[in-house]
């Protein structure tokens, strides 16, 4: 009947949540009168609960009783639970010391009990508090020490929280590839559990850490599954969702994807006022507009993206802000503004770096751990050795004591410190004094590099534009000063009556010739000055290819009567979208060369014909063809000319006159040839507007 009646109140003690706390002590000091370890494995129980519940209070009464209990009956393991539980709610109200304490006490009660479950978990509740307090070395070492044991026993609920917090550790000292095995093994478990919120953190975490090594492509996989999750419509997820994956799609350049993904993740964190996401959306928007021209939009999108980074302290988006920025001004022409982006984005690079190296540095540590075979080992000792832990009283003197050493040890590291302190001021002051002049001197460097290019620039062009100089004036005084002092003699000769009239008849052709030869060479050297100045604009329209063959005939039907040549015109009526008088002076260059390479009895035949939406005008002769070597010489910007059949000169400028006319207006220029049958030369034009 007593033991009836004392189980009862224990469990009422259970169920009365709204008890005082004189009601709890009694109750718990009447359950266990009767020494037994039941009681106390029904207690962990409860405790067990209560520690679930986060009702750590009540938790710690019970525990207080057990423990008496425990000490009492010399149950051992009883004795470790109640360590156990009681360093976890240490931890749990940040009390280090006082948790590691009970940590490595009952680590030292399972060992002697031979419980491997139980010192594993000790070692990854030790393991993660050490994480969560930033010793990430440390704390790796006791959970992947505890981590083979907990796969072996599949204990799946500790197992999650261990491989979340492990993949968080080797995330936050930058091991990727650990971080990345742990993220997929907590994943894998939580789907086991049905963890629908742990899985989109690790697919987020995973999908950050595959776009940090450059695997764009796993990036967006996970943040897809992400979207295509059970809590997808969630606009927190969008909202972190969105900006990322538009980011991913722009790696690769798919801007239509990476702006519907970026202009969606505007609207949510816009509507939602979400900093953070917004400020991701800001930049990657920018970069964007920026690839694409759109340099207003992409200014106003980047200036707010930095107020926000530096208000947010985002020192990873506010150096993306500063890059995007130098490149938007040096685009703009805005050296000056570059330049202190520039300065900026350095600044805050040399900074991470330094922080990155410290991180490599702990990184290195943590590889070091791991391969250390002596970690953690104690030799076990008898259980008759196990010894209860003080009463509440001697731990608090004792507690008492250690806190008055802590004390006298900090008043002497905190003179020590001031000593150093002082030393590392003066050595810094020093140092940023040195870094600041050095930092003028690469301004001072960076704004000479500039001024020296945009120098270099204005020299290549003026060069340029003294070698046109050059080249125009070397031919009109050789090759139009020929031409026209023969028209001037035969002028001469005529004035003074030196000719008869038969004679002034038969040199009439030849007069004719030069007269025509001087009109060609000038036409050309017009339009070739004008295209090395960068003038010559085409102003398109529709126009009738037949029309332009009819009146270039014209011109040329004399000289070609004289020099005996018959023309072929298959021409037909159709249209071409360009320039039609740039087409005119083509047409005309290209009659005109294949007059000039026939012989007496020779042909020029003109066609035209529609082929895949374009027109193609071709200029056919039989004359004398040109060579494999002179082929690859034509078209070219340099010179390059040979005497016709009758010694006719040339410029040498016409046909790259013809290729740049052409291209001007979208079209194609092209010859066939072949020596001693002749060439044909083909030019193929637009029928309609070419789509932008």
């Amino acid at each position: 009947m007593r033991k009836i009646i004392t189980l009862f109140l224990f469990m009422s003690v259970c169920s009365g949540f709204s008890q005082s706390e004189e009601l709890d002590s009694l109750s718990i000091q009447l359950a266990f009168q009767n020494q037994d370890s039941l009681k106390v494995d029904t207690s962990l129980k409860l405790i067990k609960l209560l520690y679930e519940t986060n009702d750590f209070d009540r938790a710690i009464k019970y525990i207080i009783e057990s423990e008496k209990l425990s000490n009492q009956l010399n149950y051992h393991k009883g004795i470790a639970e109640v360590a156990y539980y009681k360093a976890l709610i240490y931890a749990n109200k940040n009390d280090y010391i006082n948790a590691v304490n009970g940590y490595n006490k009952s680590k030292a009660l399972y060992r002697q009990l031979n419980d491997v479950v139980g010192v594993a978990k000790v070692n990854n509740s030790i393991g993660l508090l050490e994480i969560k307090r930033g010793n990430y070395a440390l704390g790796l070492q006791y959970a992947l020490s505890a981590i083979e044991e907990l796969e072996k026993r599949n204990l799946t609920n500790e197992l999650k929280l261990s491989y979340s917090n492990l993949a968080k550790a080797y995330y936050n000292i930058n091991a990727v590839d650990k971080a990345i095995e742990y993220y997929l093994k907590a994943a894998e478990i939580q789907e086991q559990l049905n963890d629908t919120k742990g899985i989109n953190e690790s697919n987020s975490y995973l999908a950050e850490l595959f776009s940090s090594r450059k695997e764009h492509r796993k990036a967006i996989e996970y943040y897809e599954k992400i979207l295509n999750s059970k809590n997808a419509n969630s606009d927190s997820i969008r909202r972190m969702v969105y900006p990322k994956l538009g980011g991913e799609y722009l790696k690769f350049n798919d801007f239509d994807k990476a702006e519907k993904y970026l202009v969606k993740g505007y609207n949510l964190n816009f509507r939602n006022k979400d900093k953070s996401s917004f400020l991701t959306v800001l930049n990657n928007l920018g970069e964007l507009n920026l690839q694409q021209g759109r340099l207003v939009l992409a200014e106003k999108q980047l200036t707010e993206a930095g107020d926000i980074a530096k208000e947010l302290n985002n020192k990873k988006e506010l150096l993306r802000h500063y890059k995007l920025m130098k490149v938007l001004d040096s685009i703009k022409k805005r050296f000056d503004r570059a330049f202190e982006w520039q300065r900026e984005y350095y600044t805050l690079k040399n900074e991470l770096s330094k922080n990155s190296a410290n991180v490599n540095l702990k990184t290195n540590n943590v590889a070091k751990l791991e391969l250390d075979p002596d970690f953690d080992r104690e030799e076990t000792k008898p259980k008759n050795d196990i010894k209860p832990e003080p009463t509440n009283n001697a731990v608090v003197s004792e507690s008492k004591q250690k806190f008055d050493r802590f004390k006298l040890i900090f008043y002497a590291l905190l003179a020590a410190l001031a000593i150093v302190s002082t030393f590392l001021i003066l050595i810094y002051l020093k140092r940023n004094s040195r870094i600041k002049y050095t930092q003028e001197l690469e301004e001072k460097n960076i704004k000479i590099q500039l001024q020296n290019e945009a120098f270099q620039e204005q020299t290549k062009h003026l060069e340029n534009v003294n070698n046109v100089k050059d080249k125009l004036f070397s031919i009109v005084s050789h090759d139009l000063k020929d031409s026209l002092s023969s028209i001037n003699g035969f002028i001469d000769l005529l004035k003074d009556g030196s000719l008869s009239r038969e004679e002034f008849d038969n040199l009439i052709p030849e007069l004719s010739e030069n007269a025509n030869s001087a009109s060609l060479l000038l036409f050309n050297l017009l339009n070739w000055s004008k295209s090395q100045m960068h003038s010559l604009e085409p102003k398109p329209s529709l126009f009738d290819v037949q029309e332009v063959f009819e009146d270039k005939i014209k011109l040329i039907e004399q000289r070609m009567e004289n020099k005996g040549i018959t023309l072929v015109d298959r021409s037909m009526r159709d249209f071409a979208y360009a320039d039609r008088s740039m087409f005119e002076i083509v047409v005309q260059n290209l009659l005109a060369n294949a007059l000039k390479f026939s012989n007496t009895g020779d042909t020029i035949t003109i066609s035209n014909r529609i082929s895949n939406g374009s027109c193609i005008i071709s200029i056919a002769d039989t004359g004398v063809g040109i060579s494999k070597q002179n082929l690859d010489k034509l078209f070219k910007s340099n010179t390059f000319t040979t005497l016709g059949t009758n010694n006719e000169k040339g410029t040498g400028l016409g046909l790259s006159i013809c290729k740049e006319l052409i291209e001007l207006n979208n079209g194609k220029i092209w010859v066939e040839s072949t020596p001693d049958v002749g060439s044909t030369f083909y030019v193929k034009l637009p029928k309609s507007k070419p789509t932008a």
